[in-house]
């Protein structure tokens, strides 16, 4: 009777200790999202931020998706392809109801969802510290191009479609039909969807060359082959059809010049510290000391993410997502073999294994009570607004209060602001639209590249107004230029007018 007794309640205990327990990718998420949303304002630091939620209101309002530009006076009607149209819907929706707390709140937790994916797929593979490790990484290694913009908001989608594929290889299956919808939604919301395209290429020639001496090659051949089809279709499933594919070809090869302009798309600074640096070094390591071996198809892939993430500064994050996916399991099988013993690892780990577990239901209600009341306490108390740098409103609002109308220069990183506030922008993050040509010409002008270069662009845009760096060397100009007065000057922006002048003034001064 008392063994029965004592049995009921051991078993009842151990219910009640599942029931909430928290599990490792359900506190990864819970920090990333209490870190982000605690330190809001880094997501808002982006111009940009206000053009996707411009565009977005644009698409509400008009029930269509741009095929032309509607906001800068510069380009009036030229091709445009708003590959981003869905992020930019969700973020001018949220914008919206939330305000910029709530523009917060859903960044953050579509990166807090990507880790927790990101590290429940390593611990299939890896000790609960390794996988730690490796999502400490991925944050550190994103965490610099965090931002209120389209690709975060796609992260999700990037770590589920490359669980389902290695998933796939290593089970010498292709993938289930079921993440194709995962591939049309990742097309409408972000362009980087063409990288999910060249990795299911990648994992099914590995697929392909695991089976080619068996009974299955035919079949695994046909069966990947069919998948990479169907996927490739889905992505056509967008506004734009094949123009979404062909858009990283534009960006990639036929903007050179605006590739090394733009600051995210520039290699990285190594004079500087880089959470890169120490990925490379321990990397090379496990290679000299532990003899850590690759199959030849994924040593491709973290060569091909290697050389995205040394070239463009904003490809590092790719680095730190997708390859431990594709990592863990040949990591996982070298190195138990350089333990002594199985039982020594897992002593070590015992801690870490107890949360290794799926999260138990009560868990996950209070997570998601948290995830909640969070930015609701916070827009209460310290409500988040764009740091000044991203906008310059007060410049804006001089030229407003003064009546001053007409084609303004603007520098780039204001333009999203511009289009916000219903000025239409000489310039915008758009540099797939403009182009190199034009961009050579803007920056020629505002960098005193060449003689008169500067008045022939006010001249040919018939500019009235311009809003300037206050470090730019056109505004020194702009200082002495005859016809131009300085309106209005703070830390950051400079606002100078077109004035008319009186030629007769003008001889008499001669």
């Amino acid at each position: 009777m008392n063994l029965k007794t004592a049995t009921v309640v051991d078993v009842g205990t151990t219910a009640q200790r599942a029931t909430w327990l928290f599990s490792w990718p359900l506190i990864v998420g819970m920090l990333v999202y209490l870190f982000l949303v605690v330190r809001g304002k880094m997501l808002l630091e982006d111009g940009d931020t206000y053009l996707h939620i411009a565009t977005g209101h644009w698409i509400l309002q008009h029930r269509a998706i741009p095929t032309h530009d509607p906001f800068s006076h510069t380009m009036p009607g030229i091709p445009w392809t708003a590959h981003e149209w869905l992020s930019e819907v969700i973020l001018a929706t949220v914008h919206d109801m939330g305000g910029w707390t709530g523009l917060v709140a859903v960044t953050a937790l579509a990166f807090a969802a990507a880790l927790a994916l990101l590290t429940r797929a390593l611990l299939r593979s890896l000790e609960p510290v390794y996988a730690l490790m490796f999502a400490a990484f991925a944050f550190a290694m994103t965490v610099n191009h965090l931002l209120a913009r389209p690709h975060v908001l796609a992260m999700p989608l990037m770590i589920i479609w490359t669980i389902g594929l290695v998933h796939a290889s290593e089970s010498g299956r292709a993938p289930r039909l079921w993440l194709l919808p995962v591939m049309t939604l990742w097309a409408n919301l972000h362009g980087g969807f063409t990288l999910g395209l060249a990795l299911a290429c990648a994992f099914a020639l590995e697929a392909v060359l695991a089976s080619r001496h068996t009974q299955r090659f035919a079949n695994t051949t046909r069966s990947w082959a069919f998948f990479i089809a169907l996927a490739v279709a889905g992505s056509l499933i967008t506004p734009h059809g094949a123009q979404g594919i062909l858009f990283t070809w534009q960006i990639l090869f036929k903007s050179s010049y605006a590739l090394e302009l733009i600051s995210e798309w520039q290699s990285p600074n190594f004079q500087k510290f880089q959470l890169l640096e120490i990925w490379l070094l321990s990397g090379l390591a496990l290679v000299m000391h532990k003899g850590f071996k690759l199959p030849p198809i994924r040593l491709l892939l973290l060569l091909g993410l290697l050389h995205l993430a040394l070239k463009h500064g904003r490809n590092v994050e790719l680095l730190g997502l997708v390859a431990p996916l594709f990592l863990a399991t040949p990591f996982a099988a070298q190195w138990r073999q350089t333990q002594r013993t199985q039982q020594d690892l897992e002593t070590a780990d015992r801690f870490f294994r107890k949360l290794a577990q799926p999260a138990g239901w009560g868990a996950i209600m209070l997570a998601l009570g948290f995830l909640l009341l969070l930015p609701q306490w916070i827009a209460h108390a310290r409500p988040l607004q764009p740091p000044d740098s991203a906008n310059a409103a007060l410049a804006i609002r001089a030229v407003q209060e003064a009546g001053i109308k007409g084609p303004v220069l603007n520098d780039n990183g204001w333009g999203g602001y511009l289009i916000y506030a219903g000025i239409p922008p000489f310039i915008d993050g758009r540099a797939d639209m403009y182009g190199d040509n034009f961009l050579k010409e803007f920056v020629g002008a505002l960098g005193l590249n060449t003689s008169g270069g500067l008045e022939k662009l006010l001249q040919k845009y018939n500019i009235q107004w311009t809003l300037l760096s206050a470090g730019s060397p056109a505004v020194a100009l702009l200082d002495h230029l005859p016809g131009w007065h300085r309106l209005y000057a703070d830390q950051m922006a400079v606002v100078h007018v077109r004035i008319l002048i009186d030629p007769d003034t003008v001889s008499r001064k001669e």
